[in-house]
C-alpha cells in the first residue's frame, strides 16, 4: 500500500522515531500502524528516539594510539552514573578503535562495529540502558609519535578529559608530561601562529582601552600593549606556558632540552560547550500548583 506523509507523521507523533525510521517500518509492514510500532521497538529506534530531546552533557573519552596516529572521542550520556556502567565503557572504548581508522566525526558514525554502524550500536545501547547517547566529538592527531593522557581514568583510556600530544622526535616520558600539562592547564592553542586571530584582537582592544584609563601618553601605551601582549600570549599559547613540570622553563625550552618538538595537541573534556538545563524540582512542583 501507499504509504503517505500523513501516516509517517502519525508514527512520528506517536513513537518519538525519526522520519526516516518511520517511514521504513511502514513500508516494512505494509502500512500497518500497530506492526509498524512493534517494529521499531524491536529496532529500539522509538525509545531511543524519544529520548533525543534530553540534554546529553556527561559520559566519557576516550583515547587510542596506533603507530604514529591517535584519536580522541567523547560519548556522551545523560547522567554520570552511566559513565561508570562497564556496557557503556565497553562501547565507548570500541568505538575510539574504529576511529583510528576514519578521519571526521560523520565518518565515524557510519562506520562499521561488529557488523553495524558506529551509529546503529549507539542507538541498541540506548534502548538497553534507557538514556540518551550521543558520539559528540572525535579528534584525530598524526606525528612522529603521539602520546595520549586521560586524565582521572575510569577504565583503560577513558575518563573525563582526553589529551593527545604529536612529537616531532621519540619521548614518550615527556610527551605524557606534556599532555599532563595540557589536561591541567587547557592552553587555547599550540603558538601564536595558531592562535584565533578575533580572539587576539579581542585582547588587545581590552588591553588598550585598559592602557588609555592610565592617562599615560600614547609612545607609552603602546609599549605597555606590547609588554601585555606578551604576557597574554605565554598564558594560553602551550609553548608560551610555563611547564608546569618545571616553572622555570617554558614548555617550548622543556621541548627543547628533552629533544623533540611538539607538532600538535588535541584537548577533549566530557561536556564542554554543552548547556546543561538545570531543573529546580521545587520551583517545578510549586508552577504545577500554582
Amino acid at each position: 500500500m501507499a504509504i503517505t506523509a500523513a501516516m509517517v507523521k502519525e508514527l512520528r507523533d506517536s513513537t518519538g522515531a525519526g522520519m526516516m525510521d518511520a517511514k521504513k517500518a511502514l513500508v516494512e509492514n505494509d502500512g500497518d500502524m500497530e506492526t509498524a510500532v512493534d517494529w521499531l521497538r524491536t529496532k529500539g529506534l522509538a525509545k531511543a528516539a524519544k529520548k533525543s530531546g534530553r540534554t546529553a552533557a556527561e559520559g566519557l573519552v576516550a583515547v587510542s594510539v596506533s603507530g604514529g596516529k591517535g584519536v580522541a572521542v567523547e560519548v556522551n550520556s545523560e547522567t554520570d552514573f552511566v559513565g561508570k556502567n562497564a556496557d557503556f565503557q565497553q562501547m565507548v572504548g570500541g568505538i575510539a578503535t574504529v576511529a583510528l581508522g576514519v578521519d571526521n566525526i560523520d565518518a565515524l558514525n557510519a562506520a562499521d562495529m561488529g557488523g553495524k554502524s558506529v551509529a546503529e550500536v549507539v542507538t541498541a545501547k540506548v534502548a538497553v540502558i534507557g538514556e540518551n547517547m550521543s558520539v559528540r566529538r572525535m579528534t584525530a592527531l598524526t606525528g612522529d609519535q603521539v602520546v595520549s593522557y586521560v586524565h582521572n581514568a575510569v577504565a583503560d583510556g577513558m575518563g573525563k578529559i582526553g589529551v593527545l600530544v604529536a612529537l616531532k622526535g621519540d619521548n614518550e616520558a615527556f610527551g605524557r608530561q606534556v599532555a599532563m600539562h595540557i589536561a591541567a592547564v587547557n592552553p587555547a592553542s599550540l603558538s601564536e601562529a595558531d592562535l584565533d586571530a578575533a580572539v587576539v584582537e579581542r585582547e588587545k582592544s581590552v588591553l588598550t582601552e585598559q592602557a588609555r584609563e592610565s592617562g599615560k601618553p600614547e609612545q607609552v601605551i603602546e609599549k605597555m600593549i606590547v609588554g601585555r601582549m606578551k604576557k597574554f600570549m605565554s598564558e594560553v599559547t602551550l609553548l608560551g606556558q610555563s611547564f608546569v613540570i618545571n616553572p622555570d622553563l617554558t614548555v617550548a625550552a622543556a621541548a627543547k632540552e628533552a629533544g623533540v618538538e611538539i607538532t600538535g595537541f588535541a584537548r577533549l573534556e566530557v561536556g564542554e560547550g554543552i548547556e546543561k538545563v538545570e531543573e529546580d524540582f521545587a520551583a517545578e512542583v510549586a508552577k504545577m500548583n500554582s
